[in-house]
Parts: C-alpha cells; sequence; structure tokens
C-alpha cells in the first residue's frame, strides 16, 4: 500500500447498482479502481443479471460482488450503503466514471470542512462513445428551485457515513427512477449541511437508454409535477430565472478550455484522453 494511502484516515465506499449493464460496469469499475491517494471499497449490487456479468463479476478481486434479487435501483443502493465500512459514501451508476484524482479531491474537501455532509461536485457529460456533450456543475439545493431544476448529478454527490448510518437518510424504494429527488429533498428537510464546489469528479453518459428517459420515469415525474405547492407552481418562471442567476453567478458559463480522461468500449483497459476547446454548462438535448 503507498505511502499516501497508509496516512489517510478516511475510506470511501462506492456502491454501484447493477442490472444487465457488463460493459458499461467494467468501465465503471475501472475508474474506481484507478484511483490514487485514498482508501476505498467498490460494493457492486447486482440484481442477477443475465447478460454475462456473472461469468465475470464475482471474479473480479476489485470489487466485493453481491449477487441478489432487489426492488430496483435504490433498494441496490441501500442494501450498498447498509454492507458500506467507509467514511465517505457514494454511488455511481454503471454509465458513470470517476475522473483521475476525484476521491482525493473529495477526500481533502471533507478534510478541510468537518461541519459538511454532503458534498455536491460536478459532472462531465458525454455520448454513449466519450465524447463531449457538457459540464454539469452543482449548486446547494434551493427548496423552491429543486422543483423545476434538479442542482446535481446523483455522480458527483458524496456523503458522510451519518447521513445514512446515524440519521437514517436512505432512498425511499417506493420511487424506481426519482428516489434521488425525494432523497434531496429529505436532505433539505432535516437541515442535513449541504456544500458545492465547482470541481468535477466524475462522467455520466448520456447513451439514450438512461433510466429517467424511460416511462416510468415519465409517470415518476407526472406524480412530482402533482406535490408542487400550488403557490411555488404560481412561480414556476421566477424560480427558474433566479436558478440561471445563481449559475451565472456562481460561474458556470465560465468553463475554460480542458480535457478529461475516461474508459471506453473500444478502450476498456486505459483511458482515453478527449479535449473539449469550446466547454458548455448547457445540456443541449435536455432542454
Amino acid at each position: 500500500m503507498p505511502p499516501d494511502v497508509k496516512k489517510c484516515a478516511v475510506k470511501f465506499s462506492i456502491i454501484t447498482p447493477s442490472f444487465r449493464n457488463s460493459e458499461w460496469l467494467k468501465l465503471c469499475i475501472a475508474s474506481v479502481a484507478d484511483q490514487q491517494g485514498v482508501e476505498s471499497e467498490h460494493l457492486v449490487q447486482d440484481s442477477c443479471s443475465d447478460d454475462g456479468t456473472q461469468e465475470w463479476l464475482p471474479r473480479d478481486p476489485r470489487v466485493q460482488a453481491f449477487i441478489e434479487k432487489d426492488s430496483g435501483m435504490y433498494d441496490a443502493v441501500n442494501r450498498g450503503y447498509r454492507r458500506a465500512t467507509g467514511d465517505i459514501l457514494a454511488y455511481l451508476n454503471c454509465d458513470e466514471q470517476y475522473l483521475p484524482g476525484a476521491l482525493k479531491a473529495v477526500h481533502d474537501f471533507f478534510a478541510q470542512n468537518p461541519q459538511v455532509e454532503v458534498l455536491l461536485a460536478g459532472s462531465i457529460v458525454t455520448d454513449g462513445e466519450g465524447k463531449y456533450i457538457c459540464h454539469r456543475h452543482a449548486l446547494v439545493p434551493n427548496r423552491r428551485h429543486v422543483w423545476f431544476r434538479f442542482s446535481a448529478l446523483t455522480s458527483s454527490i458524496f456523503i458522510r457515513r451519518k447521513v445514512i448510518h446515524e440519521r437514517g437518510i436512505y432512498f425511499d424504494t417506493k420511487w424506481r427512477d426519482l428516489g434521488d429527488f425525494h432523497w434531496v429533498m429529505t436532505l433539505m428537510k432535516n437541515n442535513v449541511p449541504i456544500q458545492a464546489r465547482n470541481f468535477f469528479t466524475s462522467v455520466f453518459a448520456d447513451t439514450g437508454e438512461n433510466m429517467n428517459l424511460k416511462p416510468n420515469a415519465i409517470r415518476e415525474m407526472k406524480e412530482m409535477a402533482a406535490m408542487i405547492p400550488p403557490w411555488v407552481r404560481r412561480l414556476k418562471r421566477l424560480w427558474i430565472f433566479n436558478h440561471r442567476l445563481r449559475r451565472i453567478r456562481a460561474g458556470h458559463f465560465n468553463v475554460p478550455a480542458t480535457s478529461y480522461d475516461i474508459y471506453t468500449k473500444k478502450s476498456p483497459a486505459r483511458r482515453v484522453e478527449f479535449l473539449v476547446s469550446k466547454p458548455t454548462a448547457v445540456w443541449w438535448n435536455r432542454t
């Protein structure tokens, strides 16, 4: 074990829910396994996939594999959180990856901010081949804005162990696709200390097959919309405008030229560098 890891008192537990995503899961695992300067465990909760995952996952020494039926993604994440032994927890879906140095940056943030229990960082959005789409910065959620603009991607949310194991804020498994929204609402209701930072930890692949584009997600979005307080709904345009002002003040639209390194289906064993000469904070195909 490298000396810098021995000195690190904080351990990460990364949970990945998995179902019939064998090729994406391999990339996700690789992106966690090559993180430097931190101690981590990677728990994969696979719901008895029949796409070949079971042929290799139990033998992968980089992960702890639990192959068992669950009642959906959020149930799988909850199971992983219960098994987690780390101080900092996160969940990373199969079609997501961590960027090099991501967990070390998160470790340093929590070490410098002991009062914070939830960190919201930024994610880079790519297509299924790893090509750039946009940057997605995070904002601390606002109780009114959050109904119309979710302020972070879950690939870049990191929490202290106490959020789960002391406060008991697990995902509500009633929701199959919008559990993240309701979980964040619970964080706010419980006044959990949250901060957002403009550094980027993760990559989300917008494949066109993501769960939040499927019929059940659309149904849950309609159900969520019916829960919006009438006075909040009436001022929807104001909240969206205020949200945009917050993004402008936070510098979200001033992204310099950059690059990122990820695993791809064509290069599952080695990260590939992608150069971005004209970054954008606008996710055009989701506007």
